[in-house]
């Protein structure tokens, strides 16, 4: 077989679906879904799949990969017309999370509409005799978790030893996830003569050490920047006290231009608590996350589809599970520990040539997470303000060097205090290029930094009662009067 030119010349770079050579069965399938341009991994990774050639593919979330593997994958289905012996499967696509095994095998119903392949779905959360049960006739498509299939094949219920082609999509997160150890013995229990596929949103040196493992001459596409995010999502930043960001988050989906949002909290118990926060505020909010059954995420995923619920808060196992259309706006209401996780999160807005908006709100205790999220995406974000109940147009970030993104070293003023703050005396934007405005990782002079002084201001939503006032007063008098204003 000719072995085709790297998949990032412009040979691969093709302009329509019907060049790419799939099947007219799937080709129709692809029409009636309204598309008929690939998006560039599609162009990419179709092809080179069709070729049988190993995939190690690098693509921002929202850039259509998962079409990039199912498709071609359909086409062999049709092309050998092989049924796969008892409990064995043709094809194999492992998923980070329950959300993404069932979307990908819905995607795969969607595009193999007029051929109907035999999906099974594997996965933890549910009883697994119905699984079992499918498995036994054997399939064509097992798209699975990687902890339940271990389980099912120790029970003898699964085999691999038949199975033609493997994915690992989203690879990165089952890596964060911990599932590593079990991805190495699921490929091991492969034939050593297969087509394996491995498609991440970020390539850490881990996922790359298993590529080299497991994969044989892989055509390597990238067609984005490793962990930047699209361009067309308008991302900005909140700095703002923790006690204040429910009536932030209030504020934030209350404007006109709110469609469907996804709130993500770091907690399970956290994300329960914004969902009544929201609900008392009149929002149609659901929760989504590992406490849930399958069946409360299936049914929160479908009210959030169709519209009942227009705000879905999950945590960060559903980070990448969720491929919706028309989620207008993302809101980081913690910020992720791992800075990769940002990328993820807001990629499920702006999906599918759309726009979206991506806030972040960010506490003083987290500003060292939010350096780490600038320091991967490599420019700062744009800062809002939370003015009473109503959140500001973000200002321009200003355009700083990248050394400016590491941390500034602590000095001793002449007060004693530690900080990199300038004197009193000095001028405002002085030292800073055009004037610029401090940036928000630095206290102003005047004896009360920028985060206290918003933090005085937001004491007042949500509470004006008698308390609320004495602790502010407490706040001023341990200032020694300080009359730096956060506005």
């Amino acid at each position: 077989m000719v072995v085709p030119p790297c998949a990032n010349t412009k040979a691969f770079h093709l302009k329509q679906f019907n060049e790419l050579g799939l099947a007219e069965p799937i080709l129709r399938a692809v029409i009636e879904e309204g598309y008929t341009h690939p998006t560039p991994i599609q162009s990419a990774v179709i092809p080179a799949m069709l070729y049988g050639r190993d995939i190690l593919g690098t693509a921002q979330t929202g850039t259509g990969k998962t079409a990039a593997f199912t498709l071609p994958l359909l086409h062999k289905v049709v092309t050998d017309g092989k049924q796969a012996p008892g409990k064995c499967c043709t094809a194999l696509i492992l998923a980070p999370t329950r959300e993404l095994a069932l979307q990908i095998a819905e995607s795969i119903h969607t595009y193999g509409r007029h051929m109907r392949p035999s999906v099974a779905v594997v996965m933890g959360g549910v009883k697994p005799g119905p699984q079992v049960r499918m498995m036994a006739r054997g399939v064509d498509f097992l798209v699975a978790t990687p902890g339940r299939l271990l389980d099912l094949m120790g029970s003898g219920s699964i085999r691999l030893d038949q199975t033609r082609t493997i994915v690992l999509d989203e690879a990165d997160q089952m890596m964060d996830l911990g599932f590593l150890p079990a991805i190495r013995r699921i490929l091991q229990a492969l034939p050593k003569q297969r087509q394996t596929a491995l498609l991440s949103a970020t390539m850490p040196k881990q996922i790359r050490a298993l590529a080299q493992d497991f994969l044989h001459d892989p055509e390597e596409i990238s067609v984005a920047p490793v962990s930047r995010p699209i361009e067309a999502i308008d991302q900005s930043v909140v700095m703002i006290d923790r006690g204040a960001k429910l009536g932030a988050l209030v504020a934030a989906l209350s404007v006109p231009d709110m469609d469907r949002a996804i709130v993500f909290s770091r907690t399970k118990h956290g994300a329960d608590k914004i969902v009544k926060k929201l609900e008392h505020a009149g929002l149609r909010a659901a929760a989504i996350h590992g406490n849930k059954s399958q069946n409360q995420r299936e049914r929160t995923l479908d009210n959030f589809k169709t519209g009942k619920v227009t705000t879905l808060i999950a945590t960060d196992i559903a980070a990448r599970g969720i491929d919706i259309d028309g989620v207008s706006h993302v809101i980081n209401f913690d910020l992720p520990n791992v800075s990769e996780s940002y990328v993820h999160r807001i990629g499920r807005t702006a999906r599918a040539g759309e726009t979206g908006v991506a806030i972040a709100f960010c506490d003083g205790e987290e500003r060292p997470l939010l350096r780490d999220i600038e320091k991967l995406i490599g420019y700062r974000l744009p800062v809002r303000t939370f003015e009473g109940k109503e959140l500001s147009d973000p200002k321009p970030a200003p355009d700083v060097p990248d050394y400016e993104l590491r941390p500034a070293k602590k000095k001793k003023g002449p007060s004693g205090r530690s900080g990199g703050g300038q004197r009193s005396g000095r001028a405002q934007g002085a030292g800073r290029p055009n004037g610029q405005q401090r940036s928000h990782s630095a206290p102003r002079s005047g004896g009360e930094s920028a985060e206290a002084g918003l933090s005085r201001m937001l004491a007042d939503v949500g509470s004006r009662g008698g308390a609320s006032k004495r602790r502010r007063n407490r706040r001023r008098n341990a200032s020694g009067g300080a009359g730096a204003s956060a506005s």
